[in-house]
């Protein structure tokens, strides 16, 4: 009787196996599909990440250029490639003597290495050795036109006159700029020789901001000589 029934015991355990082998077989033959979560910007890590940097920039053999800045990150997986500043960053630019032009200073910045274009913003801050002083929210530096512009609110301040307008352009130098749809207080002297020099224009109600390389004509267009 005890083999009868340990007979009996093995053959069902032996059922039960290969009614579990048969599913295990058939759970393996069906396709599965693999899935990933969504790649998203923080995935596009930087390539390179340095920390207080103070270094030298040079363009076509000649060293233009010193940059200060608390943290420099190099990415070159988004499109366009750039590199950001975002603790901020401060310049030194030079003449061909290696003589300091201006200082430039933002609380962060980007600058596409493949457009060459430079984007300031938050507390820009420029002044160049005639002393003037340019004050803004937001500034692109194109070096390859080789022009300052914004298109938001702007401030200049020189010896002889303050001015404010809503677009800004100038020179990499700062010494010819153009504000438009300005306004601002000038001495006696320097309106009357700037009625003589420029003939008059016809006011315009169009205060649409011009196109970023090309220079607005408007009443209250001022221009530095």
């Amino acid at each position: 009787m005890e083999s009868a029934i340990s007979d009996r015991h093995i053959r069902q355990w032996l059922g039960v196996g290969m009614v579990l082998a048969l599913l295990s077989l058939s759970a393996c033959q069906q396709e599965r599909e693999h899935t990933a979560d969504a790649i998203d910007d923080a995935d596009s890590v930087s390539m390179m990440t340095s920390y207080g940097v103070n270094t030298l920039i040079s363009d076509s053999g000649v060293i233009k250029y010193r940059i200060v800045t608390e943290r420099w990150e190099v990415n070159t997986v988004r499109n366009p490639s750039r590199w950001e500043f975002m603790k901020g960053i401060f310049f030194e630019q030079f003449d061909e003597k290696f003589h300091v032009q201006a200082y430039i200073q933002a609380d962060t910045a980007w600058y596409y290495d493949q457009l060459r274009l430079w984007k300031l913003r938050g507390r820009v801050n420029i002044r160049n050795v005639n002393g003037l002083i340019y004050q803004s929210e937001e500034l692109y530096w194109d070096g390859l036109k080789h022009l300052f512009y914004s298109n938001v609110f702007s401030r200049v301040v020189t010896p002889e006159r303050t001015i404010e307008g809503s677009y800004f352009q100038s020179d990499e130098g700062m010494n010819h700029y153009v504000v438009t749809n300005s306004k601002g207080s000038f001495i006696a002297e320097d309106l009357d020789s700037k009625q003589e020099e420029q003939p008059p224009t016809e006011e315009k109600n169009d205060t649409t901001p011009p196109p970023p390389v090309r220079q607005a004509a408007s009443k209250h267009a001022i221009t530095n000589r």
